[in-house]
């Protein structure tokens, strides 16, 4: 123990330093918990290990690789890693007072992470869940398959094929392999963010909706978890009232929510860190290789050294579709840009979003990094 001197009592010079070891170990393991909250709400919510093994009692894990079999893209020997990051809209349980459940779960936002080789950059490209797209065929889970669909929305391969179903889309889309799967759920979040303290946005402009219950001026906010949920959520007051502009509030706040991440101090507080560590993971489910504590640590610390300046996020090039405007479709040479720059490990260019209704609008810049 200490008197809040240099003197430190009862310990010779040896076994103090193995507390300064140990101190290490600790300091460690806090950017690691720190870094893994971050990840998921990009992460939208958050896949978080720690050293307790009681903790892998919280993890869900799906075995996609087994569910899909050998009929994906080829797996890449560059370093990169992609990551399919789902938050999913279930009414279900805790869930249910965000409105009824309309006949299944829906992934409400999804963001493709890629991971440059090095892990000290990333691009994330969302994806809107109205985007019609050509839906391949999914095993049910019940013993069924659902046909392929042409010009189905996006968030109905959740719908009909759960996770699995997503990651086939998403690699029937792209010809990119995904390499994990996690997935936040509306109520983790929430606890998520109050752990953390709340996170602190700058908003640009008011926003007012009576359906994601959210109001704030213009001004710097330290959101709690039901107001950060309600500011990923909120279409009607931003933009065109579209989901576009819902994404582009995602956006800003998955960047302040790294830099929050970063900023705490977990060190000397083993309690809070534990806290923070067993509130997600409850929040998450993954797939089957990060399903163990051991599994999140080797992934999260990984990605340690990648702060929010060096990380590119885009929408998906879409345009509105004529015959339908709640609907948008991908715009081809946009979309084939953006999946052959990840391919290759290369930025994503500018020319790829320069004619897509996702690139700009009113709710751009509404949340803005501090």
């Amino acid at each position: 123990m200490t008197d809040g001197s240099s003197r430190i009592y009862g310990r010779t010079p040896g076994r103090r330093r193995r507390r300064g070891a140990k101190t290490r170990r600790r300091r460690r393991a806090a950017r690691v918990v720190a870094w893994s909250a971050a990840v998921v709400v990009l992460l939208g919510g958050s896949g978080l290990g720690y050293v307790y093994v009681k903790l892998d009692g919280n993890l869900r894990g799906i075995d996609i690789d087994r569910i899909l079999g050998r009929d994906r893209p080829a797996d890449t020997a560059g370093g990169s890693q992609d990551i399919l990051v789902l938050g999913s809209d279930s009414r279900s349980g805790a869930n249910a007072e965000y409105g009824r459940d309309g006949g299944g779960a829906r992934s409400d936002t999804a963001m493709i992470v890629h991971v440059y080789p090095g892990r000290k950059a990333a691009s994330v490209v969302s994806v809107p869940r109205d985007t019609l797209i050509d839906r391949p065929a999914c095993a049910t889970g019940d013993g069924r398959t659902a046909p392929e669909q042409r010009g189905a929305m996006f968030n109905t391969a959740y719908e009909v094929g759960g996770a699995a179903c997503a990651v086939k889309t998403v690699e029937t889309m792209s010809g990119i392999r995904m390499d994990h799967y996690i997935e936040v759920d509306f109520t983790g979040f929430k606890k998520l963010v109050d752990q953390l303290g709340g996170v602190k946005v700058t908003t640009t402009r008011p926003i007012e909706d009576a359906r994601s219950r959210l109001t704030l001026a213009p001004g710097t906010h330290v959101l709690d978890g039901e107001q950060a949920l309600g500011l990923v959520r909120t279409r009607e007051s931003v933009g065109d009232g579209s989901d576009l502009g819902r994404i582009q509030l995602q956006q800003g706040f998955v960047k302040a929510l790294i830099e929050q991440v970063r900023s705490i101090g977990l060190v000397g507080s083993p309690k809070k860190l534990y806290g923070l560590a067993d509130t997600a993971t409850r929040a998450v489910t993954t797939d089957s290789r990060l399903d163990s504590v051991g599994a999140l640590i080797g992934f999260a610390d990984g990605l340690k050294d990648l702060d929010a300046a060096h990380v590119r996020m885009i929408t998906l090039p879409v345009s509105y579709d004529p015959a339908d405007p709640n609907r948008v479709l991908p715009i081809p040479s946009g979309t084939e840009q953006v999946w052959t720059a990840l391919k290759q490990d290369k930025p994503i260019p500018a020319s790829a979003t320069k004619d897509s209704e996702g690139d700009g609008g009113d709710a751009h810049g509404t949340v803005k990094e501090d």
